[in-house]
């Protein structure tokens, strides 16, 4: 007895402890959103060009420091060139006294060093324009982020719900087959009976092999919606898919009106063309800045020599230092400026007509998926009556018909509209949380980043 008490125990844990493994495989729609933003290339990508925009600013910023810049240079001028420079001149030696030699101002080969730093001081406010350009282009970069994820948190649930329509409507045909089946043995043996003609046996095994051929159908519909799934969710193809089942009604509150509220403060899209209009703009003062001068402090170290090290001579300054506080100012192109003042104002006209039609277009679509979900709803509630009605009707004709007073044509065609009615309740169900899902990305809620 005690070996068989330690044998259970260590059975139970076995199984206790793998229960949850058993249960993660059955995923929640919450838990398929999380893998599939993890996992989407979409959402990788709009990341990278996250990090891209931030990079862009920080190169931005670094134009407002010095910048530092050298060069080393070597000159090697021909024997004539440097001859023909000489120029003679007397030079007082005690020894011997005064005496003619003859020099040059040209080395026969120079080494020089530069080094130069440069200090924008004024510059039309371009660069300044320039930083705000780069941080507006990393929201916006958010943004669209923002959308390629509500996409697919649309995608998701589609498909999500797609999977649980089709195991549905996979139930519904094999009830229809196994009522077919109950039926026929009902009429093959009132044929073998004689009490039914051989074209009513004949009409019910027609039924039959049309539900096995809607069975046959429904079941490749649930593994293509799989697949998509596991396409989503970046899985294999062909990997097992268990997910909870979440198909049911829940009733909206929200009005019209409401939703198109939601959508105007939320919808990603009027976020990035509302930053595109301040871009814009922005590019319009970038264009007026080149009515401005543009003022430089550059300050240069020179050292020049006829050594490859650039060493000197005792007492020789080899040495030059400069600074410069250069201004300049295109004050005439022709009228380059101004047209660039106007093609700027023109783009950023466009841009505020494109805003205002994306409104128009979001607000149809917000009104689309509200009326899609109503017409949803009372589907539901149709839908729902009609099974009753339907599955009471096919019990009274199959009663009928063991009783003979009813074909086999009444039986058949009460359980056409028992599945239908089926159908048509489970299709409702779908398209309610479907339209609810679509409603939520018209809105821009949905998903909480």
């Amino acid at each position: 007895m005690r070996k068989v008490c330690i044998f259970l125990g260590i059975l139970f844990f076995i199984l206790a402890g793998s229960s949850p493994a058993i249960a993660a495989d059955v995923l929640t729609l919450e838990e398929s959103i999380k893998i599939a933003i993890e996992k989407s290339l979409a959402v990788h990508s709009a990341e990278e060009q996250i990090k891209a925009r931030q990079f862009e600013e920080r190169s931005s910023k670094a134009d407002f420091f010095p910048k530092l810049s050298t060069s080393y240079s070597y000159t090697h001028l021909d024997e004539d060139t440097v001859n023909d420079a000489k120029y003679t001149t007397y030079l007082y030696d005690p020894s011997i006294g005064y005496y003619q030699k003859e020099f040059s101002p040209l080395e026969t080969d120079t080494y020089e060093l530069n080094i130069t730093a440069t200090q924008p001081l004024f510059t039309g406010w371009r660069l300044t324009i320039t930083r705000e350009l780069a941080s507006l282009g990393i929201d916006t970069a958010k943004i669209k982020k923002e959308t390629v994820i509500q996409d697919l948190v649309l995608n998701v649930k589609d498909a999500y719900f797609g999977i649980l329509k089709g195991e549905k409507l996979e139930k519904v045909g094999i009830q229809a087959v196994e009522q077919l089946e109950a039926h026929l043995r009902v009429a093959q043996a009132f044929y073998d009976e004689g009490i039914i003609a051989k074209n009513e046996l004949l009409q019910t095994e027609v039924q039959m092999a049309q539900a096995r051929q809607d069975l046959i159908r429904a079941r490749n519909r649930i593994e293509i919606a799989r697949s998509l799934f596991n396409k989503l969710l970046r899985r294999g193809l062909e990997k097992k898919v268990e997910i909870k089942d979440i198909l049911d009604y829940h009733p909206v509150e929200l009005t019209l009106d409401q939703c198109m509220e939601r959508a105007e403060l939320n919808r990603p899209e009027i976020k990035e063309l509302s930053l595109d209009v301040m871009s814009a703009e922005k590019g319009v003062e970038f264009s007026k800045s080149s009515y401005y001068p543009s003022v430089n402090l550059i300050g240069n170290y020179q050292r020049m020599a006829d050594d490859a090290l650039l060493g000197s001579d005792p007492g020789e300054d080899s040495d030059n230092w400069t600074i410069i506080l250069k201004g300049e100012w295109t004050f005439w192109e022709w009228g380059k400026t101004r047209h660039d003042v106007a093609a700027a104002r023109a783009e950023l006209a466009k841009i505020r007509y494109v805003l205002k039609e994306i409104k128009d277009n979001i607000q149809l679509e917000v009104k689309q998926a509200y009326l899609y979900l109503r017409e949803a709803e009372k589907n539901i509630q149709v839908a729902r009556t009609a099974v009753v009605q339907a599955e009471e009707n096919f019990r009274m004709n199959e009663e009928r018909y063991k009783q003979q007073v009813a074909t086999s044509t009444d039986v058949l065609d009460a359980q056409t509209l028992l599945t239908q009615a089926r159908t048509n309740y489970f299709n409702a169900l779908s398209e309610h949380n479907i339209a609810w899902a679509t409603l939520e990305r018209a809105m821009g809620i949905g998903y909480e980043l």
